[in-house]
């Protein structure tokens, strides 16, 4: 029997095997899904589970249950391309005729000194739960910091700001402003929300170190007090993608070939934030990648030459607590009510496999 392996069962991984599975598989093929989670945790909302305004169950997609996909849980800790093997931690290693790489991405920190130590995260799972814990555990009238002023982090200030009137909040960034990265229309549109909700925005922020509930910033000679402080400033490939000495690309993701695989190792894909594409790192990207590379697997087994076409993605959305958003959908910016339906949409039918 041959064997494909993928780890994570994240949006890429999941897509993969769910494309593979409606389709016909090789009778001699079997895959095996390997997670440290036995569900898919709906990573997109994970600032709504720290936020405390959805409970963790809500964000469980099952696994597929199908005779001809195995499911193993645990850690993985290495992989062997020469020998094609994965390890995981305290089991049997499994050997691949075929082995994708989903394990999504980790928290960067910039170098800056105590970040790892003092902030909390949302990059997986159980540190969204612990963030949860933490920014609930905040007395009235306490001070939660927010640093990084992207899409997650714009995400769970609105969203604590809804579920924690009592709070004051604040996004840190070292650019001028929240979602620099955004047309200027929407930046301002975000900034008149956060203002008419008193959520405190500070620009040109340059931290230096945390230290417990101080932050040092190198352009202000006054300290930043709080009580909890949340860290989305950037993100990397995950430490196992970091170890493995092969070309990447100056944010540390694997370089592939045009069907996703390592130029190096033709029976290995890179899916999600791990593969260098020319997209920013989302789910949806991932899900887009993860079809592709099954019609790649299905040529291969069958003998046929794939042809891909170029991935192209529908916009993005974000959320301004439950009743408000703003989302770009084909180069065009719109804000308000509809694109906080059209997410709420999106997220119904990932949780239904739907697309």
């Amino acid at each position: 029997m041959r064997k494909l392996i993928i780890l994570g069962g994240g949006y890429g991984g999941l897509a993969i095997a769910n494309e593979l599975l409606e389709k016909q598989l090789p009778y001699d093929v079997s895959i095996v899904l390997i997670d440290r989670m036995p569900f898919q945790g709906l990573k997109t909302e994970y600032y709504a589970l720290a936020a405390g305004t959805v409970s963790d169950l809500e964000l469980r997609v099952k696994f597929p249950v199908d005779p001809r996909i195995s499911l193993a849980y645990g850690e993985v800790t290495d992989v062997d391309m020469e020998l094609k093997l994965v390890h995981l931690e305290g089991q049997d290693s499994i050997a691949y005729d075929w082995l994708v790489i989903g394990l999504g991405c980790t928290d960067r920190y910039h170098g800056i000194e105590g970040a790892e130590q003092y902030a909390t995260s949302i990059q997986t799972f159980s540190s969204a739960r612990k963030t949860y814990a933490l920014l609930n555990d905040v007395k009235p009238y306490g001070q939660v910091t927010i640093v990084g002023g992207g899409l997650s982090g714009v995400e769970v200030a609105a969203e604590l700001r809804e579920s924690r009137p009592d709070l004051n909040i604040r996004i840190l960034d070292r650019g001028p402003r929240v979602l620099s990265a955004f047309p200027g229309k929407l930046q301002s549109f975000v900034a008149d929300w956060f203002q008419e909700h008193n959520v405190e925005m500070r620009g040109h922020v340059g931290l230096t170190r945390l230290e417990g509930g101080i932050l040092h910033d190198c352009n202000s000679s006054t300290p930043i007090y709080t009580d909890v402080t949340v860290w989305t400033a950037g993100i990397q490939p995950v430490e196992l993608v970091q170890r493995i000495a092969l070309p990447k690309d100056n944010q540390g993701r694997l370089i592939i070939n045009e069907y996703h695989q390592l130029p190096d190792y033709n029976d290995v894909f890179i899916v999600g934030d791990c593969a260098s594409l020319p997209l920013s790192p989302s789910g949806q990207a991932a899900g887009a990648q993860g079809k592709q590379i099954a019609e790649v697997l299905q040529a291969i087994w069958h003998d046929k030459n794939p042809r891909l076409g170029k991935i192209k993605l529908k916009g993005v959305l974000g959320s301004l607590g439950k009743k408000s958003g703003f989302g770009i959908m084909g180069g065009t910016p719109i804000l308000g009510r509809v694109p906080r339906l059209v997410k709420s949409g999106v997220l119904w039918r990932s949780k239904r496999h739907l697309g």
